[in-house]
């Protein structure tokens, strides 16, 4: 599936790892598997479902370059809470990914919350992940991105 990274298609150099031997490079395994693949000297990812609470990855964040989040459907929204408390209360840095269902609607959101790329759905045109970014310009709430929130807006204009 193509990656997504600031309204641009992106290669993947990430191979993820559900079972088996761990090949040589970047993988991402599940949460299981991490104490298994910390030790390797090559960048390490974990993917996690949306019922994951990611205080449990608290001691691995040091050592991981990535954690990519799943939607298992558009109208579950746990995966953005899961996206802000990594970069807002366990101060991330790292990449975080989003796979699974996700819509072009999602896509200023997830920014928004801290996301850096999207996996999308094969064929996709980024212009209309693009477009979709663009959509909605103004937030009421703080944010990851550079964006500002309505209130500072009302307040640079008064």
């Amino acid at each position: 599936m193509p990656l997504l990274e600031d309204g641009r298609l992106v290669a993947d150099h990430w191979a993820s790892v559900a079972d088996g031997p761990l090949p040589e490079g970047a993988v991402i395994v599940p949460p299981a598997r991490l104490a298994e693949a910390a030790p390797r000297n090559a960048p390490l990812g974990v993917s996690i479902g949306n019922d994951v609470q990611v205080d449990t990855l608290a001691p691995w964040l040091p050592r991981l370059a990535l954690v990519q989040v799943t939607l298992p459907k558009s109208k579950d929204g746990r995966a953005f809470s899961q996206i802000r408390a990594l970069r807002e209360y366990h101060g991330f840095r790292g990449e975080i990914r989003v796979a699974g269902h996700v819509i072009p609607d999602h896509y200023a959101m997830l920014l928004r919350c801290g996301a850096s790329t999207v996996v999308v759905p094969e064929g996709s045109d980024p212009a209309v992940w693009r477009a979709a970014r663009r959509v909605v310009s103004i937030a009421y709430q703080h944010a990851q991105s550079a964006e500002q929130p309505l209130a500072l807006l009302r307040r640079r204009v008064a």
